[in-house]
């Protein structure tokens, strides 16, 4: 296991992320419920195997199966004995947690309430990176991210990221903090895979720009790259939460044409098409931890096994051409710019 910078901060982390989503989630948990359903044993056992495999960080979120996540998560560590001090530990705040009408979004009041809750269900004093979850319109941005500064001056939170934000509303909360003297965000968790490669327009350039740490999250697309879906097998008969869970949102057709790619790819190397995937998303440019999820301890092993291939520039290019994405307008144009300007530069 290789570890890299959070950002400036100084601190390493694992190059994988251990995610809990999985953890959690009863019959009446709503969607949680086909995402996981882990219980404490099982929890217990994905963490042992993630702690033997050098994994440091660990990232789940309050909205979680509301809570549960964290529970087992507080709970687990508590009962498997790995040492706090050895653990980067990572949830969220946005989402709705409550019946009342306060009990969602970025106000300064659901911002503290969730962090002293969240501390409660982990059992913890302080909590090492806490991003927000998402977008409030209720709130502005200087007001989220005053708010931010202030959890991170009470102590209970080492460091701020940013999820599900759009890149300019993340360069202004950045802005914003720079000319208050505020804590600024260190860390971005979006959505990025060979079947998604939004994130290439604006995204990952402003983590590089900025000097900010990307954490890819669903790198193999809620499932659907991990081997099990090809054009002649489109359902796993319940195998795979894609199958009642169709989610994060992808173009079907053309995943296929990724996943022959990386099938072939995988018979070369004597592994799965997931850990062709993972090896992948772990070999971008600015890419600092990628965060993985499991249900079963073989599979989360097969998923730090990845760690251990290195495609050839070659193959990544193989990837790269099955899965090329439009790059949008301005960026279109600003290649096409870039080879008047600097006509010897690809």
């Amino acid at each position: 296991m290789n570890y890299n910078f959070l950002a400036d901060t100084g601190v390493l982390v694992s190059e994988l992320c251990l995610g809990a989503m999985t953890f959690g989630g009863g019959d009446n948990a709503g969607m949680w419920s086909q995402i996981g359903k882990l219980q404490q044993d099982e929890v217990n056992s994905l963490l042992r195997t993630a702690a033997d495999a050098g994994i440091n960080f660990i990232d789940t979120a309050n909205v979680y199966s509301f809570g549960q996540s964290e529970q087992l998560l507080g709970e687990g560590l508590r009962q498997v004995g790995l040492n706090r001090n050895d653990l980067f530990i990572a949830t969220k705040v946005r989402g709705k947690m409550g019946e009342g009408v306060n009990q969602q979004g970025l106000s300064r009041y659901h911002v503290f309430q969730s962090v002293e809750e969240s501390l409660k269900r982990l059992q913890m004093d302080h909590i090492d990176l806490l991003y927000v979850h998402g977008v409030d319109e209720a709130m502005s941005i200087e007001q989220v991210v005053h708010t931010l500064h202030d959890v991170v001056m009470s102590g209970k939170v080492r460091y701020v990221g940013v999820c599900n934000w759009p890149a300019w509303m993340v360069m202004k909360a950045i802005g914003i903090a720079k000319q208050h003297g505020w804590h600024q965000f260190k860390a971005m968790q979006y959505f990025y895979t060979p079947a998604n490669r939004d994130s290439e327009r604006d995204l990952l350039p402003l983590a590089l720009d900025q000097n900010l740490a990307f954490m890819p999250w669903s790198p193999l697309a809620g499932g659907f790259l991990s081997g099990k879906f090809t054009r002649d097998q489109t359902s796993t008969g319940g195998a795979s939460r894609r199958d009642t869970f169709d989610f994060p949102i992808i173009d079907k057709e053309k995943a296929y044409d990724i996943i022959d790619v990386l099938l072939q790819l995988g018979e070369k190397h004597g592994v799965s098409a997931a850990e062709i995937t993972l090896a992948w998303v772990r070999q971008q440019r600015g890419v600092t931890s990628t965060i993985i999820g499991a249900k079963k301890p073989e599979q989360l092993t097969s998923n730090i096994h990845s760690t251990t291939v290195y495609l050839a520039p070659d193959e990544i290019a193989q990837i790269n051409s099955a899965s090329q994405h439009e790059p949008g307008y301005p960026n279109w144009m600003v290649e096409r710019q870039r080879m008047g300007r600097f006509p010897d530069r690809k």
